[in-house]
């Protein structure tokens, strides 16, 4: 066979005179190695070349290497390889923290006590891990198609009617290490949580409430409760805010409800009409009982007022009656007559003696003044 013998026997293993012909006759190309013993090519020489890289390393390391050449690669091959896994160490031992996120490490799987905030930290692995967790924001929607294409959002009211709600939670995390660790679905919990809360309190209050009355009452009711429940799961969620984002009826019976609530609108309507009504009459009624009152008040100080001026005058006259009860009696008759008389138009002379006649004639002193009055007048004109 042709490749029997690798070292250069063959058919013309005598004609090159050397002994170094290759399987088809030809030598071994190489480089030339000079000697006094022949011209032919020789191949390369393994010891020399590894002798060529013992000498380079030497100038490399310090101290150099001592003994043969197998042992000075070995001691340049253990001393990169020691480095290079130092190296990797260190790189497989650090980690970054970004400035949204917190880390917990753990050493065998039991989560450490403290948490790692933003920069570069160590971790000696393998015996620690480290979990990173962002603490940003996040949010979970809640409408009326939920998981599975359930009716997520139809909801039973407190007054018995069906209602479709939209809403969304915003949350972050409040405790890296028990949201790690003892949650496996966080925003299915969330959503699970959210869903329960708003359902309990929907289930509570009027559909009029949760359409445009009270909305705002009722998404902090749920974020509250919401946020009691997860912090009862241990979770280390916090819910940030929670709104409702729109509140419809289903689509069956959408018609019939817009009727209804056109029918309370109206409703409000004329009941703001007759509220306007009722204060401007009511408004009238108290301005005309003030101003009765108030007449009445001053009717009562006037009688008051008099009363306590008769009195007083009577009092006064009873004094001087007292002193000169004669004189008293006949002024009081006097001026009793002279009211009584004023207005009349007769003259009564009164004799004084006791054989009068009683009434007598009287001279018509009025009617002469009158004509006089008149002729007066008329020759004037």
């Amino acid at each position: 066979m042709p490749w029997s013998n690798q070292t250069g026997g063959g058919q013309n293993n005598g004609s090159n005179g050397g002994g170094n012909g290759g399987p088809w006759g030809q030598p071994p190309k190489g480089p030339q190695r000079p000697s006094g013993g022949g011209g032919g090519q020789q191949p390369p020489d393994l010891e020399e070349i590894l002798k060529r890289g013992q000498e380079k390393l030497k100038t490399v390391l310090p101290g150099g290497g001592g003994g043969g050449p197998g042992a000075g690669i070995g001691a340049v091959g253990l001393g990169l390889i020691a480095v290079a896994a130092v190296g990797l160490y260190i790189f497989s031992s650090a980690y970054q923290v970004e400035a949204d996120e917190l880390a917990v490490e753990t050493v065998f799987g039991v989560p450490r006590d403290t948490v790692n905030e933003a920069g570069l930290h160590f971790a000696f692995w393998p015996f620690e891990q480290v979990d990173k967790v962002n603490i940003g924001v996040r949010q979970v929607d809640i409408g009326s198609t939920g998981r599975g294409g359930s009716r997520q959002g139809l909801m039973l009211s407190g007054d018995q009617n069906i209602v479709d709600v939209t809403f969304s939670v915003q949350y972050s995390v409040s405790n890296p290490k028990d949201f790690l660790f003892l949650v496996k679905d966080p925003t299915g919990m969330v959503e699970e949580v959210s869903e329960s809360a708003m359902r309990e309190i929907v289930g509570r209050s009027p559909a009029q409430d949760i359409f445009r009355d009270n909305r705002q009452g009722i998404s902090e009711e749920v974020r509250r409760i919401a946020q009691g429940m997860l912090d009862a799961y241990g979770a280390g969620i916090g819910i940030r805010a929670l709104s409702i984002e729109d509140v419809a009826p289903p689509p069956k019976v959408a018609d019939a409800f817009d009727e209804v609530q056109r029918a309370e609108q109206n409703e409000d309507q004329f009941q703001e009409e007759a509220n306007r009504y009722s204060n401007a009459e009511l408004g009238g009624a108290r301005g005309e009982a003030a101003q009765i009152r108030e007449d009445a008040a001053a009717y009562k100080s006037r009688v008051v007022q008099e009363a306590q001026g008769e009195a007083q005058r009577f009092l006064s006259v009873y004094e001087q009656y007292a002193k000169a009860p004669e004189v008293t009696r006949k002024r009081l008759f006097l001026e009793t007559m002279e009211g009584v008389l004023k207005d009349s138009n007769k003259i009564i002379m009164e004799n004084g003696g006791s054989g009068g006649t009683g009434v007598v004639p009287y001279l018509p002193l009025p009617e002469i003044g009158k004509r006089a009055n008149r002729s007066n007048s008329g020759g004037t004109n």
